[in-house]
């Protein structure tokens, strides 16, 4: 799972270093660079829904592989030239991000159960790793393999290492009936006020993080930081995610719930923008470092909370379904939002101002969503909300 989760960033952060060669090569206008910064969170979006039904089909362990697949198919075929193959690349590797992404929770949740949140903030901290190493090693392979569509063709390769090394060694083969009371259905999922405080969580956090996927470069470039080192301040920002994705699930355990960590690495996040937009060049690095250490706590957190919210692993993939289909597409309006504003020359700080109000929302979620309850259905099949029992 560790692997597989090393696959599920590079296809998202290695563009962002490079958007202003592509947009100089291509031609591409401001607006037309939100959308393709747009497309594939969106597209993690629409498709995430679909890994429910895969997996009810062939198996969570096959959908995952074609998961993989997918991903590995969609970055050979962004390297081509032109702009068909970049956008439709970029949208089927959304795709795929997306079923991959929903099914782990609910792997998490049937294998490991009792220490879900750990185990989710070790795969966490291992998609972490890969957004840092797509960051920070976008611009080195461009030069190194002689041209940008080379250098997002090449990720193709460890997706691919990952589905044989899925295939080999994911733990059911063969697909088996699940327990009875794992493959009920419950209804009335969205009339959920409980899914719906962590699904809007979780688009407000996405937002913040694929807007500086995303945009973050572009926006340093404007307060005249050079293009290697913008891409190396984003790839020092998700590397420094690897640390509280992991230490997170940690720090949450020592409170009774987890609002007390989710408010605190919130607050990192909106202290890092500042640093980072509005700040003197002295607070760049710590900027940098607040912001990596929020948005790898938090992200860590969000995902948890899909797993500690469920009762059941069913529960827990049609939760993750609904979390981050409408929680991603909700959050692909924040990198289209970004576009627009520059298209318009707005400036930074209307940028900051935009980023700081997702933060104020994301916090008023955390203090609903980080309550000690979870997800359970009724003998009627309904979904209700049950006060978490300590383990």
């Amino acid at each position: 799972m560790a692997l597989v989760g090393l696959n599920l960033r590079p296809a998202l952060s290695s563009l962002a270093p490079l958007l202003a060669r592509v947009q100089l090569e291509l031609g591409l206008s401001a607006a037309a660079i939100g959308v393709l910064t747009t497309l594939p969170v969106l597209c993690l979006g629409l498709f995430a829904p679909a890994a429910p039904w895969l997996s009810r089909r062939i198996g969570i362990e096959r959908t995952l592989s074609i998961a993989l697949l997918l991903l590995a198919v969609a970055l050979l075929l962004r390297a081509g030239e032109g702009l068909w193959p970049l956008f439709a690349g970029t949208a089927m590797a959304g795709a795929a991000i997306g079923i991959a992404g929903t099914v782990l929770p609910v792997l998490v949740k049937r294998e490991l159960p009792r220490g879900a949140d750990l185990v989710t903030g070790f795969y966490t901290m291992a998609l972490c790793l890969g957004g840092a190493l797509g960051a920070g090693l976008s611009i080195p392979l461009a030069e190194w393999l002689g041209s940008w569509q080379r250098s997002l063709g090449s990720w193709a390769l460890p997706a691919l290492v990952a589905l044989v090394c899925w295939w080999a060694m994911m733990p059911q083969p063969i697909p088996r009936p699940g327990h009875q009371r794992h493959g009920i259905m419950g209804t009335g999922l969205l009339r959920s006020p409980l899914a719906w405080q962590v699904t809007l969580l979780m688009g407000c956090q996405s937002s913040m993080a694929y807007i500086v996927f995303g945009w973050l470069p572009t926006l340093l470039q404007r307060r005249d930081i050079g293009e290697a080192e913008a891409g190396v301040l984003l790839g020092a920002s998700v590397f420094v995610q690897l640390f509280s994705a992991l230490g997170a699930p940690w720090l949450a355990r020592l409170g009774r719930d987890e609002r007390p960590a989710l408010l605190l690495l919130l607050a990192l996040i909106g202290a890092g923008f500042y640093c980072l937009l509005l700040g003197p060049p002295v607070l760049r690095w710590p900027g940098v470092v607040a912001l990596g250490l929020g948005q790898g706590g938090s992200f860590s957190l969000a995902l948890t909370l899909l797993v500690l919210r469920s009762s059941t692993p069913a529960i827990a993939g049609q939760l993750s379904a609904m979390t981050q289909g409408i929680g991603y597409c909700l959050a692909a309006l924040g990198p289209l939002l970004v576009g627009v504003l520059l298209h318009f020359e707005a400036s930074i700080g209307g940028i900051w101002a935009l980023l700081t109000g997702l933060v104020v929302a994301a916090m008023l979620l955390a203090l609903l969503a980080g309550r000690n309850r979870h997800l359970d259905i009724d003998e009627q099949g309904r979904f209700i909300t049950r006060q978490q029992q300590p383990v």
